[in-house]
């Protein structure tokens, strides 16, 4: 049976999606949680590697197992082993066709920061503290120079492994309520630190140490060492992953306080 999940965590307490040698990775606790329902190791795969406090309400990942179970012993079963950090929201059968890495088509990831005088304390970890008084209109205009296919090699880690940098953003939008900035983007695949590196060029043009025109500027010197910090990890969100309509994957809602 190949069986596809959708998963939530808050990622505060782990070293990214991806088995580490050392410290806890979140597939590790999913993986170990699973083998215990399945009562036989499972290896799991996932649509987006998300970096060390990064978090998701969206991610989906899959799984292979000799032994049948009732999808509500792989959702309610795995949540009873995993920690209160990690749920399982949803489980379906799918068939064998389906990677949830290489058949996603689209992935979908929000930033959300806190912009105030005063860092919060209940959000603290899931929203990114922004002290500078932003102003949303120049970071609007300086992120459509970002959408479109592009070389994003001067917004991606300088360890990153991707054998090209060209990715396509279809769209990069900023609203605001109150004191929370959204950041949404959505594109055909990221670079490692890709959103971070573009929220952190956006931040310091916002903040008014850049102008708008910066955000090309970065793009265009395909240099990293020409960008700007980058953003923490507190306020990224695996937000959902788009599949072919045929495998009727599911779109989890969000759960988190910082999408009120």
């Amino acid at each position: 049976m190949r069986i596809a999940l959708g998963i939530e965590y808050c990622g505060r307490a782990y070293l990214g999606w991806e088995r580490q040698k050392e410290g806890l990775a979140v597939q590790e606790v999913l993986e170990n949680a699973l083998a215990r329902v399945a009562t036989v190791p499972v290896r799991t795969y996932c649509a987006g590697r998300t970096d060390t406090g990064v978090h998701a309400y969206g991610q989906v990942v899959h799984f292979d197992c000799p032994l049948a179970r009732p999808m509500q012993a792989w959702l309610r079963g795995t949540n009873t082993y995993l920690p209160d950090d990690v749920r399982v929201r949803w489980a379906q059968l799918v068939p064998d066709t389906f990677h949830a890495r290489f058949r996603a088509f689209r992935r979908y990831y929000r930033y959300v920061v806190f912009n105030d005088p005063v860092a919060p304390a209940i959000a603290k970890g899931l929203v990114t503290w922004e002290y500078r008084d932003l102003q949303l209109a120049a970071m609007q205009r300086a992120a459509q120079a970002l959408v479109g296919t592009h070389d994003f090699d001067a917004y991606r880690a300088s360890r990153c492994q991707a054998p090209s940098p060209v990715r396509t953003i279809y769209d990069l939008t900023l609203s605001q309520s109150r004191q929370l900035i959204y950041i949404d983007v959505h594109a055909n695949g990221f670079l490692h630190h890709m959103v971070r590196n573009i929220v952190g060029v956006l931040l310091d043009i916002g903040a008014g140490q850049r102008p708008p025109q910066w955000a090309a500027e970065v793009l265009a010197g395909r240099d990293r060492r020409c960008g700007g910090v980058t953003a923490k990890p507190d306020g990224l969100y695996f937000v959902n992953v788009s599949y072919p309509e045929d495998f009727n994957i599911p779109v989890t809602l969000p759960t988190s306080p910082a999408f009120w």
